[in-house]
């Protein structure tokens, strides 16, 4: 459960209308986004706030620090400019340099944050998205943005956060669908429900199809995965050799006896 911080939010929203009213440039709207940091995300602005960060030739707006460690990397824009994704792109680079997967891309009024992934090659992903300046419910934006208060972070609730969003995405969904027993199971119950029996691959490219283009991009062809048989080690029964290993026969031999 992230921090409640709506009734901070609720004080602070009119500075940054105001500053979206008055078009500010980016320096002076960065200067209330450090506030908002600060008032209502409980940061304190010269222990946790460094301004304009380098990583070689890679600069970054800021960078939010827990125990002198980077944890949040954030990319701040003119109150009045409309975000677009391409608008991380420097601190994209600084966060592949520096090994860190979370960039926040901001004007005040529109916070988007962002999961990062350096596997091969930088690959983003949207965590979260909230515009103060839409209808958008006060509560579940103060839910969202409640993930960026210094508390939950040092808990880590935001990444809790993503690896159940991850884990319930359509993509996800659809991978776990095209699973060999998954796939028999639906088969049973459709044959039980419509008297038909559907061949498995005929089931796993319906499925397939009943997503969008871009999750079915996302999951990949059709390939339905099947559960690799584990091979059975060879076992030597040893009980002969150990527990029941029979009496040596009794010698016959007279003289020994006497």
């Amino acid at each position: 459960m992230s921090i409640d911080i709506r009734s901070n939010l609720q004080k602070f929203r009119p500075h940054l209308f105001k500053a979206q009213e008055e078009t500010l440039n980016e320096a002076d709207t960065c200067q209330r986004i450090v506030k908002f940091f600060e008032e209502v995300l409980g940061y304190d602005v010269l222990e946790d706030i460094s301004k304009e960060k380098q990583i070689k030739d890679k600069y970054v707006d800021f960078a939010i620090k827990i125990d002198g460690n980077i944890k949040l990397l954030i990319e701040a824009k003119a109150a009045g400019i409309s975000l677009r994704d391409r608008h991380i792109e420097q601190a994209e680079r600084y966060a592949a340099e520096g090994n860190i997967p979370w960039v926040l891309l901001t004007n005040g009024l529109q916070w988007i944050l962002y999961h990062l992934s350096f596997d091969e090659g930088i690959e983003y992903e949207r965590v979260f998205s909230v515009d103060l300046s839409s209808d958008e419910s006060i509560s579940n934006a103060a839910d969202l943005l409640g993930l960026l208060h210094k508390k939950s972070i040092k808990r880590g609730e935001h990444e809790e956060f993503w690896e159940k969003r991850a884990a319930l995405c359509p993509a996800s969904i659809g991978k776990v669908l095209m699973n060999s027993t998954i796939l028999s199971i639906l088969r049973r119950e459709i044959r039980k429900q419509e008297g038909v029996l559907i061949d498995i691959e005929e089931l796993a490219k319906s499925i397939h199809e009943m997503f969008t283009q871009e999750v079915r991009e996302q999951i990949g062809p059709v390939r339905i995965r099947r559960k690799r048989k584990v091979a059975k080690a060879n076992t030597v029964d040893i009980s002969k050799d150990i527990g029941d290993t029979p009496p040596l026969p009794q010698s016959n031999n007279t003289e020994e006896s006497q």
